[in-house]
């Protein structure tokens, strides 16, 4: 890896906030959870907006807002074009972007099935800076009740794409690989190695599911771990399972936002 700063291209997610009406509770219970700690954006009013920060990079965010939750961002060069493609595609634009801060501009939308993201535009803030480790957001997956109908949305937005030789439920960005190689991460094509074609373009994930939503998940070193500590912080611990390469616990915080807490369990 490189000390250079991480950079999103349009159509990868690069942002994650939990909007809540009680910021400073969150923040108790993400900093316990996570050993987060904060840094206010407005001083006259501290608990407004919390970039959350791990080893002392942006890892996200926590704001003062209706009790929405978790909250992924997908990056885009252009926002009003990205909207206007999100209202001609059957999605909603639910605010229009923003005039803007020297961090960059946002959008509320939600895709046809009814799932809510954000978009960003960047100003002097790309998105996360630390990924991929304990503590870190690891992933967005897309849950929806019709696959097919949210990949054509998506796929005419951003481009996404599914190939059945990566298996299910991996959507990629061609080229994305590319960028991180030539970035942040200019080992990915030999620490790859053992995987398909096109595995280093994967920027999230999508679920059959009865309700439409991005879901966020976060990397831990022990699920069981982390699953108890987010109880002792008065979080409750919905399910847990077992994939091939994972172990998954879904938790909801003390105001109710659901999060996926993820330890790397591979084949031995």
């Amino acid at each position: 890896m490189t000390d250079e700063l991480r950079t999103y291209p349009t159509g990868v997610p690069c942002w994650i906030q939990n909007e809540t009406s009680d910021p400073s509770a969150a923040a108790v219970f993400y900093g316990g959870l996570f050993g987060w700690t904060y840094s206010a954006v407005d001083s006259a009013d501290p608990t407004s907006y919390l970039f959350a920060r791990l080893d002392g990079q942006d890892a996200g965010a926590i704001a003062r807002a209706d009790d929405r939750g978790w909250v992924s961002f997908i990056a885009c060069d252009d926002i009003d074009e990205a909207c206007a493609r999100v209202a001609r595609l059957g999605g909603r634009v639910i605010d229009e972007p923003d005039a803007g801060t020297p961090f960059g501009r946002s959008a509320t939308c939600a895709d046809p099935q009814g799932a809510i993201f954000r978009l960003w535009q960047a100003g002097s803030h790309p998105g996360s800076q630390i990924v991929n480790t304990p503590g870190a957001w690891n992933f967005s997956d897309l849950h929806t009740p019709d696959p097919s109908a949210s990949l054509d949305f998506y796929g005419g937005v951003f481009g996404w794409r599914v190939d059945d030789e990566l298996g299910a439920g991996m959507i990629r960005l061609p080229g994305y690989g590319d960028h991180l190689e030539a970035t942040v991460d200019p080992d990915i094509r030999e620490r790859q190695a053992f995987a398909p074609e096109g595995f280093a373009d994967v920027i999230a994930g999508i679920t059959s599911d009865r309700d439409a939503a991005w879901w966020i998940r976060f990397t831990v070193a022990d699920r069981d771990e982390s699953a108890a500590r987010a109880v002792e912080l008065g979080g409750v611990v919905e399910s847990s399972t077992e994939t091939d390469w994972t172990r998954e616990a879904v938790v909801r915080d003390p105001q109710g936002a659901r999060f996926i807490v993820s330890q790397l369990a591979p084949p031995e």
